[in-house]
């Protein structure tokens, strides 16, 4: 027998499929930033994405927040159509067009936050989220528009309001104009202190720069999630600049919350009960006064 001959007449359907990469290739596994235990993807998912070993609380987007919190097929986005501009025709590395339209390819968003309204256990609320895919989260003029838009629109329906912040700080690539977002978004919750109505701040990892510094600590509540990153500037500046060693995890939410900077450190599987809990006591204030 020819083998050179048998195996030539043996075809292989290769069918010009490309084969995954390893960035594509599916995997059922997840390895824990924290302890590096390796879980079943389902297992970390059906526990909102903490991990079961160690309770560390992975990085999540604004699609699976909105899962979490509200309640089902609540949730109505508003917004969407806002998209940044490019005021300063600003070019570091790569254009800040090209960099919106790559978060653009990556999310599907046109920008770092949905915001919307919900109910939360059956008590209305606007919410905002931030996804911090997008940019890291940053916050420009688009991102405070649609605060200050939610916030207009808690006064109107006589509403609280949820920001969820994850954010590296104010967009760089917009300047002046990302900074003056903190003044803008700062001076609309302002209206609805004057109302008493509720504002309920979220800390996630991280929460950082002039998210930090503006409207992440005016809520009526300031809540984190455990071991989240909350902080101004990083904590190597910072120790550049006072020339001192400090303090084990000292921008960790814990730390803060011993030190009184926040109210609450809430795991994220209690989350939803909590803001529902407290948004009916203020609502039951509100009521009374």
């Amino acid at each position: 027998m020819d083998l050179k001959n048998l195996f030539s007449k043996i075809t292989f359907d290769s069918g010009n499929k490309e084969q995954p990469t390893k960035n594509d290739a599916p995997t059922h596994w997840i390895k824990c930033p924290e302890c590096s235990a390796l879980m079943f993807f389902k297992e970390v998912e059906n526990q909102n994405n903490i991990c079961p070993k160690c309770n560390f609380h992975m990085r999540i987007g604004a699609k699976r927040r909105i899962e979490i919190l509200a309640d089902s097929d609540s949730f109505v986005e508003y917004d969407s159509d806002l998209k940044p501009i490019d005021p300063l025709k600003f070019v570091d590395k790569k254009s800040y067009k090209k960099r919106v339209d790559e978060a653009y390819k990556k999310t599907g968003r046109n920008s770092a936050v949905v915001s919307g309204e919900c109910t939360i256990n059956e008590v209305p609320v606007q919410i905002v989220v931030f996804d911090f895919a997008f940019m890291g989260g940053s916050l420009g003029s688009v991102e405070g528009e649609k605060i200050v838009r939610a916030v207009d629109r808690a006064i109107q329906n006589h509403q609280g309001l949820i920001i969820v912040s994850a954010s590296g700080g104010a967009r760089m690539q917009e300047s002046t104009f990302s900074l003056m977002q903190m003044a803008k978004t700062s001076a609309a919750l302002k209206k609805m202190d004057k109302l008493k109505l509720p504002f309920i701040s979220v800390l996630t990892d991280p929460t950082m720069g002039g998210v930090s510094a503006s409207f992440a600590f005016l809520g009526d509540i300031i809540m984190a999630e455990p071991g989240a990153l909350v902080g101004f500037a990083g904590q190597r500046v910072i120790k550049q600049t006072i020339g001192a060693d400090l303090p084990e995890g000292f921008q960790r939410a814990e730390f803060l919350l011993e030190k009184g900077s926040i109210d609450m450190v809430v795991n994220r599987s209690e989350m939803k009960k909590t803001l529902s809990d407290l948004l009916t006591m203020f609502q039951k204030d509100t009521n009374a006064s």
